[in-house]
């Protein structure tokens, strides 16, 4: 056997086959879930669920948590600025901040404020056709799908360590 052959062979192994075939699975299945409910972004279910099959299930309850409360917290503060203020590069910066003080007051972890960035980012800085609470109630249903099908996946068919 050559190295390059043993080399992607000592890389791809069952494990990586299966936890390959899981991710798909649970991104196949969220994407289909969030299309059955219109959600006109579905791909933002998909894309949490890809995130949060990285974990194991205990990991994955933990940091899903952080995730859901910044998803949140982004939903709710993009929704009222974007409602209120015009939009502008210094109001978005503003928002990230504000997010930033606000999970540490919580005591939320760096995930937390991770998603609640991104989910701001979304919600403030797209061209929307809706009023930005209707994109922030899309966008938390979306996370909440993509999280919610992770999960149960990860707990039906778990991830089997390696000896």
């Amino acid at each position: 056997m050559t190295d390059t052959k043993r080399h992607f062979t000592q890389r791809l192994n069952r494990q990586e086959l299966i936890h390959s075939v899981r991710t798909a699975v649970a991104a196949l299945v969220s994407l289909e879930i969030a299309r059955l409910f219109l959600l006109p972004e579905a791909y933002w279910s998909a894309i949490t669920t890809v995130i949060v099959m990285q974990s194991t299930l205990g990991a994955s309850l933990t940091v899903s948590g952080q995730r859901l409360a910044g998803t949140i917290l982004g939903c709710a503060l993009g929704a009222l600025l974007a409602t209120y203020l015009p939009p502008n590069v210094i109001l978005f910066s503003a928002g990230v901040f504000v997010l930033g003080v606000i999970c540490a007051l919580l005591g939320l972890e760096r995930n937390a404020y991770r998603f609640a960035g991104i989910t701001l980012a979304i919600v403030m800085l797209i061209g929307r056709t809706q009023a930005a609470w209707i994109i922030a109630a899309h966008r938390f249903f979306e996370v909440t799908l993509g999280i919610a099908v992770a999960l149960l996946l990860t707990a039906i068919w778990p991830e089997r360590e390696l000896p």
